[in-house]
């Protein structure tokens, strides 16, 4: 009788060290390699036990995180998955897994951790024999887990946050990148409206003034979305301005952004781009559409048409198989409208595209209306189309009404 009483005293005693030890290793914040040398320290050396394999669920894959007292051909044989529906602490028959008697599953709130199984339990000089050493070894297990558990769930919120202050870096400097002010005038008025699929996109339009009487516009959509997108864009668009300034030759300013595209996506990013550059003195219009979403224009009040003149997208071939520069002449009036293909992709619940014929109907309807009205009133029809669907990419509007 009081043998026992001491074996149960040094037992006792031997937890308390093994949980102290363990605890103080989590308050150290170690590594997770660090905890599972600990357990496995602990186990071996302290506590006896002679055979373990400590299996743990990573991305619905289990791993063996622990193992001693048998080869690593038998923890690769061990069939882990038959187990998972284990509740409590079962003895193993010789033909459920020859080399180990008891399997303990390792549960945190009705989730399973863990499944730990046990060898030779008869040498064990502390073994699992009594309810006691049974729990402690649950428990022990427990803690281990449950702390790494902690220390990956607080690794992710770190990420987390470290990922959305880069959207919020990314957001920031994409909205350096549109023009803060548009022309609002009785006879030149610029309208524009700009929707990120995420929190950041790869869209562009800009309004750029080259002199009193001569002006750029252009839209651009990147292949790709999210923080890469946005600032490939953010490149294209420094580009752009200075190659502005130094010409406004739109072949030379087509080949040299698609030069500086090719090398810096290495040919696997592009973009599409559309650009028109307007005289007032000489009442044109000059245009280059690479690849981009024909816009619609309406010249002198006349039927609105397609501005398909251009070459193919940027950044695949260097150089560029052709470019043909279109030109309007005698160009009293217009009406510009050009769009990214996130507007006319917009799908509703039986998956249809809005489509260009429902974006010629809205064009057509509001001829008459300001650019910021019909910007208005395409977002409200495609919008009513959707029926809640989420849009599948970035929407982007520019609208341009000029009267001589």
């Amino acid at each position: 009788m009081l043998q026992t009483k001491i074996i149960e005293s040094n037992l006792k005693e031997l937890e308390l060290n093994a949980l102290l030890e363990v605890t103080e290793a989590i308050n150290n914040n170690l590594p997770e390699e660090s905890l599972y040398k600990i357990y496995h320290f602990t186990l071996l050396a302290n506590l006896k036990v002679k055979k373990l394999a400590l299996f743990v669920e990573s991305d619905d894959r289990w791993s063996c995180k622990v193992f001693f007292g048998v080869d690593a051909k038998v923890v690769g044989s061990i069939p882990v998955d038959r187990f998972e529906e284990e509740m409590k602490v079962k003895s193993l028959r010789q033909a459920e897994c020859a080399d180990f008697d008891h399997i303990i599953p390792v549960r945190h709130k009705n989730k399973l951790l863990a499944l730990v199984f046990v060898g030779d339990v008869a040498e064990m000089e502390v073994g699992i024999k009594g309810s006691s050493a049974t729990t402690f070894l649950e428990a022990l297990t427990n803690i281990i887990l449950v702390a790494i558990e902690n220390k990956k769930l607080a690794r992710q919120q770190l990420e987390q946050e470290a990922f959305r202050k880069e959207l919020e870096i990314a957001k920031q400097v994409q909205n350096y990148l549109f023009p803060k002010d548009l022309p609002s005038l009785e006879a030149f008025e610029v309208a524009a409206y700009y929707q990120p699929h995420h929190n950041v996109g790869g869209d562009y339009y800009d309004y750029i003034q080259i002199d009193e009487g001569k002006f750029l516009l252009c839209i651009a959509d990147v292949s790709g979305k999210g923080v890469p997108a946005a600032l490939m864009m953010s490149n294209f668009q420094a580009s752009l301005h200075t190659l502005v300034r130094q010409t406004n030759d739109l072949t030379t300013i087509v080949s040299e952004l698609n030069h500086q595209i090719k090398i810096s996506g290495n040919g696997e990013i592009f973009i599409t781009f559309f650009a028109a550059i307007f005289c007032r003195a000489e009442n044109t219009m000059q245009y280059v559409n690479c690849g981009h979403n024909p816009p619609w224009i309406e010249a002198n009040g006349k039927d609105l048409f397609e501005l398909t003149k251009g070459t193919t997208v940027l950044g695949m071939f260097d150089p560029l198989p052709f470019v043909e520069i279109g030109k309007i002449e005698q160009l009293d009036s217009f009406y510009l409208f050009c769009y990214t293909d996130g507007l006319n992709e917009a799908i509703n619940p039986s998956e249809e595209e809005f489509g260009e014929g429902k974006i010629l109907e809205v064009i057509e309807a509001g001829r008459d209306t300001k650019p910021n009205q019909l910007n208005q009133a395409m977002m409200d029809a495609v919008n009513s189309f959707r029926q809640g669907q989420e849009y599948r990419d970035d929407v982007t509007i520019l609208s341009a009404k000029f009267k001589s």
